[in-house]
């Protein structure tokens, strides 16, 4: 074998290990790169539903502190975000949010409140914030999925 045929067989065998370990590292680069927007994404979307669940909950929770007639719609729209919820987010999230659902539909049987009586329960310490464990399993959830 002559010796410039070794010398271009070396040279074409550099150029294709060089070509395909540059080729497979772009892949991985992009890979990572496409894998991390994606977790943004996911994570954007949990913020934005924990964000909206929790202004609708408490609206509908405050309403159902002084009226007994629960208002459908805006019931059935936390369910809606109640379902979203179990296919995004972590099952503490979930029984949260479930626990929240159970409060306010029970608050729409039990008597009004006027603004003397929430005072009232506020100076006694008894708790009137039914969002506070969901809300500490939503930023637990989102810290940990980061």
């Amino acid at each position: 074998m002559d010796i410039a045929y070794i010398s271009a067989l070396s040279a074409l065998a550099g150029s294709v290990v060089g070509g395909l370990t540059a080729g497979f590292t772009t892949w991985l680069s992009h890979r990572a790169q496409a894998r991390a927007g994606q977790l943004a994404h996911d994570k954007s979307q949990r913020e934005d539903l924990f964000k909206d669940f929790i202004v609708a909950a408490s609206k509908v929770y405050g309403d159902a502190i002084v009226n007994n007639e629960p208002q459908i719609q805006e019931l059935v729209a936390l369910y809606a975000m109640l379902s979203r919820m179990r296919v995004l987010s972590f099952p503490r999230t979930i029984a949260c949010a479930e626990k929240i659902m159970r409060a306010t539909i029970d608050t729409y049987f039990a008597p009004n409140r006027t603004i003397r009586d929430l005072h009232e329960m506020l100076k006694n310490g008894a708790a009137i914030d039914p969002l506070k464990d969901f809300s500490e399993a939503a930023r637990e959830e989102l810290r940990v999925r980061m």
